[in-house]
């Protein structure tokens, strides 16, 4: 004879609990998402036409994503994003996040012969984040050195001239520092070697940015990321750096001998250009 099972479920476990609804959140600029499909997070920079396009915090990358009202999520968690009924999509011009006045919406250009070097891609992702808006109106390409050891040869190699300029950006040029010696000896005509005191270009993020009163003293002789990253007690210091890089919005949040070197490399590069 069949019997009935005694009990329809397990008695010990533990009932499961009513999820709640997603929470509303009404897209905006500035918002950050992450997208449930794709698993690809970043912020809202612009909608229109039924897509929205988030950038990402540690390279600048852009992706499109269609509007769909539960796509989306906030901190691990589903949200409902709703338009609240206001568009926002970008205006005919708008001020970047170096404060320059650029075309909300622009068409490709034909990258100028001029460049602008860096030592690293911290330093290039630092400089698309605050100044792409404003390097992709001047048509300015940035490229990293990986190092500046070579940079008297790599110069050269370059042939700089009066219509192809070459703006070069170092860290810790400051007098006796082997990249102060390597500046003076790759000077030549139609190029300019800025840079900033800082031995990292970590340090030209204002340590606000990361809740710090100062960035961390090093000791001298180990490398200055490791040492930041174990005295904040990270284990990969690349944390640190996508919080830092996530953490700047504009100007504000960067050191002034780091946003001054920047400025005077856009201004040789392009001295006829005027930014509103």
């Amino acid at each position: 004879m069949n019997r009935r099972p005694r009990y329809a479920a397990d008695v010990l476990a533990v009932p499961a609990k009513k999820q709640p609804p997603p929470r509303h959140v009404t897209l905006r600029l500035g918002l950050r998402l992450t997208d449930r499909v794709s698993r690809f997070e970043g912020t809202v920079v612009e909608y229109e036409s039924g897509v929205v396009i988030l950038e990402a915090d540690d390279d600048g990358g852009r992706r499109a994503f269609p509007f769909e009202a539960d796509r989306f999520a906030q901190g691990g968690k589903p949200i409902r994003l709703t338009k609240g009924g206001v568009g926002i999509s970008r205006p005919a011009t708008l001020t970047s996040a170096s404060g320059a006045r650029v075309a909300a919406t622009q068409t490709a250009k034909v990258a100028r012969a001029s460049r602008i070097w860096v030592e690293g891609k911290h330093d290039a992702q630092l400089l698309e984040k605050v100044w792409g808006e404003e390097l992709r109106e001047l048509a300015i390409v940035v490229e990293p050195l990986h190092g500046a050891d070579d940079l008297p040869a790599a110069i050269r190699a370059f042939q700089p001239s009066p219509t192809r300029r070459l703006g070069v950006l170092l860290d810790h040029l400051v007098p006796g520092s082997k990249e102060t010696r390597i500046a003076a000896e790759a000077a030549q005509d139609h190029v300019l070697i800025a840079g900033h005191p800082y031995v990292d270009v970590w340090a030209g993020v204002r340590p606000r940015v990361l809740g710090l009163p100062a960035w961390p003293d090093v000791p001298r002789g180990r490398p200055w990321k490791e040492g930041v990253a174990a005295a904040l007690g990270v284990r990969d210091h690349r944390d640190v750096w996508r919080r830092a890089l996530g953490g700047v919005s504009s100007l504000a949040d960067l050191e002034t001998p780091l946003i001054g070197a920047v400025e005077q490399l856009l201004d040789f590069l392009v001295p006829d250009q005027v930014m509103g």
